[in-house]
């Protein structure tokens, strides 16, 4: 009776065009007050306090102040450059250098928004230019950016972290296979689009136009290298790594570069405080949602009715992916990741089930949720960037869900697929 009673309390705060964060602190508020009487009210503050106590949660605004800070500054066009000098000439070759754009920026970012910004407003330019119709240029920007939440350092995968107690270390080195995989997929999609639709290919580069933009990008490619390489081997945390990719693009653009000024850094930074405010706020409520929930017993009572008593590895990790991509949906992912991976961890630590290779398949589901209609976030990013209609934007979307669901289960039935990295 609880567990329905919260979920008409939330709907119904979302259909009276409530914010997020209202439906998802009230509704539990309300049954706190109500149904669980014995219950300290203060708690449900102590609760709130306690979803953004973690020190993992430091790393957040860093990354996404490195990404603004990229985002103002000469690295995307320079990232950009590099990989059309290479892959531009041959069919689909925008595209591919449009997916690889997103992957090397989404392991700069971890946002796939922030990409969909980076590299969407220099890109659809370019690809309507080549005869790519609005629909197929969105739809691969969008579907393209959703790499950024695999490729470390992701938003995502912290979150998961955070709720879960697994390593964001080997969350993040876990990712790389699987984002790489996406790459490819895509890649292969734009090739055979590009020949259907008769797109024309770009001039080819001679090597010394690719040497002059390897010059260029040598340094923005640092980014990932760093990171990567530093979390790998151990020299800094994955916190820590965030602060240095901060550091590392305020040398860039500030001092290498001089792209931006010291004047700009206030809008930048007041950009990221109102970014981070958001997630903060966002997880903040998802933890006293998870903990009024934890409480009543609704995590066991979902796990007994689709789970049964004695569920196998295969048939956890399906239902787990089935409740996140619905789940994805309809509400922001990092709200379905704090609310939903609690349910399901500990049957699948019982089931035997790494814990990286869980965290890697609901991020996955994260990733496809934020292109998925009716509600994905890069949907709605994407109309707002673009000034395009939202029927426009998902309109060319089937093909790349389709291939997401597809990669789903390559990464569920091939685990080494995400853990051949830690060894």
């Amino acid at each position: 009776m609880i567990a329905i009673i919260l979920i008409a309390l939330m709907f119904f705060f979302l259909v009276l065009n409530f914010p997020m964060v209202v439906a998802m602190v009230a509704s539990p508020l309300v049954i706190l007050y109500f149904y669980m009487t014995n219950m300290d009210m203060l708690m449900a503050s102590q609760q709130l306090i306690a979803g953004v106590s973690s020190t993992v949660l430091l790393s957040v605004p860093m990354f996404i102040l490195a990404a603004d800070i990229m985002c103002a500054g000469q690295t995307t066009k320079r990232l950009l450059d590099l990989v059309q000098t290479f892959v531009g000439h041959i069919s689909g070759g925008m595209a591919i250098t449009t997916a690889a754009a997103c992957t090397i920026f989404g392991a700069i970012s971890g946002s796939t928004q922030a990409t969909v910004v980076a590299i969407g407003k220099p890109t659809r330019g370019r690809l309507s230019e080549l005869g790519y119709s609005d629909g197929a240029s969105s739809a691969l920007i969008i579907s393209s950016a959703i790499i950024a939440l695999l490729i470390p350092p992701s938003i995502s995968m912290i979150m998961y972290a955070v709720v879960t107690g697994s390593s964001v270390g080997d969350l993040f080195i876990a990712g790389v296979g699987p984002g790489i995989f996406m790459f490819l997929c895509f890649a292969v999609y734009s090739f055979f689009y590009a020949k259907k639709a008769n797109i024309p290919k770009l001039k080819k580069a001679t090597w010394a136009e690719r040497g002059v933009a390897l010059k260029k990008a040598i340094l923005p490619l640092g980014f990932p290298v760093i990171i990567f390489a530093g979390i790998y081997s151990g020299i800094f945390s994955p916190t820590e790594s965030a602060a240095i990719a901060v550091l590392y693009a305020l040398i860039l653009e500030l001092i290498i570069y001089r792209s931006i000024k010291i004047t700009d850094l206030y809008r930048i930074s007041l950009s990221t405080a109102v970014v981070t405010c958001a997630v903060f706020v966002l997880v903040a409520g998802g933890q006293l949602f998870s903990w009024v929930i934890s409480y009543a017993q609704i995590p066991q009572m979902i796990t007994a009715i689709v789970l049964g008593s004695d569920p196998s590895a295969l048939r956890i990790l399906v239902t787990v992916t089935v409740f996140f991509f619905v789940g994805c949906m309809f509400v922001d992912s990092l709200v379905v990741i704090i609310i939903i991976s609690p349910i399901f961890f500990a049957p699948a630590m019982a089931a035997g089930i790494d814990p990286i290779h869980l965290g890697i398949v609901i991020t996955l589901q994260a990733a496809i949720g934020s292109i998925s209609p009716p509600f994905g976030c890069n949907i709605f990013t994407a109309c707002a960037i673009f000034n395009k209609p939202y029927v426009t934007i998902v309109r060319g979307l089937p093909p790349y869900i389709i291939m997401c669901i597809l990669i789903t289960a390559v990464v569920i039935l091939c685990p080494q697929l995400s853990l051949f990295l830690l060894g």
